[in-house]
């Protein structure tokens, strides 16, 4: 049975984001995750600074997020 903190993080985790699926060729992963590790970024912050770059200002943050 999780512990109170595992239960709380996934409490606030379903609350705050949203997870979307993208396919990539066999292989292509480690190869973007290698470039982001290269960079010093995890995979995830590497696609979203690759998003929050081309979408720029469209881009919005939820409102908890923006008084931060």
């Amino acid at each position: 049975m999780p512990n109170a903190q595992t239960r709380a993080s996934a409490k606030y985790n379903a609350k705050t984001y949203e997870e979307m699926k993208i396919r990539v060729y066999k292989g292509q992963k480690d190869q973007i995750a290698a470039h982001a590790a290269s960079k010093g970024m995890s995979l995830n912050a590497y696609i979203n600074a690759l998003i929050a770059a081309d979408m720029g200002e469209k881009l919005t943050k939820p409102e908890q997020e923006q008084g931060r």
